[in-house]
């Protein structure tokens, strides 16, 4: 219970600091949603009267990225530019002695900002959807219990993963080049650009063994229905798997990286 009352205090201070800054909320939020926007037109135009691309008509489509908009907004994390700002200006020095862990702190302050995110970006959902009412598919819609597990898992997912990513400015002074090479499968394999059942099956089979996989397109798969059965469960075992590795690489840069950490901009 001590432990759930840090979180709230936590919680509670973080939500009420995004909730001041709605503003850059709705920007990161409008950064997502323009090119998720702008995909179904591009696809549209593609279809030149065929009824299917790759199994996709054009109704599937454009609920794949209506839905892989609402997703992306509370599942994918980017905390590591933050973390290693922190870590070079030396404000971690002020972590290290909170009465809860820097992963514990990190956590929270995220989910509080996907919340407030997610709330800020419902209004431009809402736009989207009427925009596309005559090409939405509610028919074949999933949201049974297996969907909105795998959401709280591929947030784990890619916060995990990009928390042991932001732990590499324990190691480096400049980290923003392996950042920015991070989008470039994040993009690709996330789902976020096109379904990924539309790669080659060798590439689809490659990009399985990533983690990417895991935190955008599965949830999706299942909420239109293309992703069922043990297939589902299948999934989600693989989503812990890779909050599992994530967490452990974390653990290991962790140990190793805190005794180089020396707070040069304080």
């Amino acid at each position: 219970m001590s432990t759930w009352r840090k979180w709230k205090a936590i919680y509670n201070i973080y939500f009420q600091e995004s909730m001041a800054y709605r503003a850059n909320a709705m920007i990161w939020a409008l950064t997502d949603t323009i090119p998720a926007a702008i995909m179904p037109l591009a696809w549209l135009s593609a279809y030149g009267g065929r009824s299917q691309i790759a199994g996709f008509d054009p109704k599937q489509m454009v609920t794949y990225y209506m839905m892989v908009l609402l997703f992306t907004n509370f599942i994918t994390c980017h905390l590591m530019w933050e973390m290693a700002w922190e870590i070079k200006e030396g404000i971690w020095s002020t972590l290290l002695i909170r009465p809860v862990s820097v992963f514990e702190m990190y956590l929270v302050r995220n989910f509080s900002w996907r919340i407030v995110r997610t709330i800020v970006f419902v209004p431009m959902l809402i736009m989207l959807l009427l925009a596309y009412h005559n090409m939405f598919d509610f028919g074949h819609l999933y949201f049974g219990w297996e969907l909105w597990a795998s959401v709280i898992l591929g947030h784990l997912v890619s916060f995990c993963f990009v928390f042991a990513m932001g732990l590499l400015a324990l190691w480096f002074q400049e980290t923003h080049s392996l950042f920015g090479l991070y989008y470039i499968p994040m993009l690709f394999l996330s789902g976020q650009m096109f379904p990924l059942s539309m790669l080659p099956k060798w590439a689809f089979i490659l990009g399985a063994l990533f983690p990417f996989r895991y935190t955008t397109a599965f949830p999706t798969e299942i909420a239109i229905g293309r992703t069922t059965g043990a297939a589902m469960y299948q999934g989600m075992l693989l989503q812990i798997a890779w909050i599992v590795i994530s967490l452990l690489a974390a653990q290991v840069l962790w140990r190793r990286g805190i005794k180089q950490y020396t707070g040069v901009g304080m």
